[in-house]
């Protein structure tokens, strides 16, 4: 292995992982401001992928104006989610059914899916899906530049929104304790429905990222949920920094791995991270002191 493979694979590991970090930061929403294991988010990105390559197919827009569609709309499918879905569950069994309720949603949207484009693998032409910058004797595609931008700027975007609004000062206090949020006067339940809707709306933008430069088919959102899984429990539940920065370490190491491993063995590292998160650290190795000071 050449240093400038090695360097390129280092590139792709932290362009992909700027991907992962995004995904991951809605999946903590869920989890962080509802205690809700949202299985379905994976299928939504891919749902917002398809919506990418339908408009592209069909009107020939480029697919990064597809996020100005899907955005706003999985917003609203979140929020109406949580209210007539989520927020019917009971406390005492919240976490364990909001994991059937959303298998069963993401079930539901994988067939939709199938039955409207079938199990044909589809994939977006660009005039710029070809082209490649040389950096340092590496090539990094122009396509996954791009992505990572999208995903870069929708999380400082989160950032500010949830440091320096009086919303995310709300979303924030909800998520560190609920009762004390709503003695000082926060509505919880309009607060968790927002933030449901900003989860969601992760999903419309990583998908929008996701379909510039994969093959996309109805059941791929079972190749994503498991990694993002694993990188918010060993981010730390409820640590969007600590997500973010689990996903980049764990991006770098599956792009290094395929090296010497190949592309299927190497994501094996999401689940031997989980393992180890789970065994020696289970409150997550970025969690608790990142989860206090967001």
């Amino acid at each position: 292995m050449s240093g400038a493979l090695i360097f390129q694979s280092l590139i792709l590991g932290l362009l992909l992982g700027g991907l992962y970090a995004l995904l991951a930061a809605g999946l903590t929403l869920y989890f962080g401001v509802m205690r809700v294991v949202m299985i379905a988010h994976a299928s939504f990105l891919i749902l917002a992928a398809y919506i990418a390559w339908f408009l592209n197919d069909r009107i020939g827009i480029d697919p990064l104006l597809a996020v100005l569609v899907s955005a706003p709309l999985f917003f609203v499918i979140g929020v109406g989610m949580q209210r007539v879905l989520i927020s019917r569950l009971k406390p005492a069994t919240l976490t364990m059914m909001s994991v059937l309720l959303t298998f069963a949603i993401a079930i539901t949207i994988e067939g939709t899916l199938g039955v409207l484009f079938s199990g044909t693998q589809r994939r977006i032409q660009l005039d710029y899906s070809s082209t490649s910058l040389l950096l340092l004797g590496a090539s990094i595609p122009v396509v996954k530049l791009i992505a990572f931008g999208l995903a870069a700027v929708s999380l400082l975007a989160l950032f500010l929104l949830l440091k320096k609004t009086r919303f995310g000062w709300a979303l924030r206090a909800t998520i560190q304790n609920k009762e004390a949020a709503e003695l000082v006067g926060i509505n919880t339940q309009k607060i968790a429905g927002y933030g449901f809707g900003l989860g969601l709306a992760t999903a419309a933008i990583g998908g929008t990222a996701l379909s510039l430069d994969a093959t996309i088919w109805p059941a791929l959102h079972w190749h994503w949920i498991g990694p993002l899984m694993a990188i918010i429990v060993v981010g730390g539940l409820g640590s969007i920094p600590g997500a973010a920065i689990a996903a980049i370490v764990l991006g770098v190491g599956q792009s290094l791995l395929r090296l010497p491993l190949g592309t299927t063995w190497a994501q094996t590292v999401f689940y031997v991270a989980l393992f180890a998160t789970l065994i020696f650290r289970p409150q997550g190795f970025f969690g608790g002191r990142l989860a206090k000071r967001f």
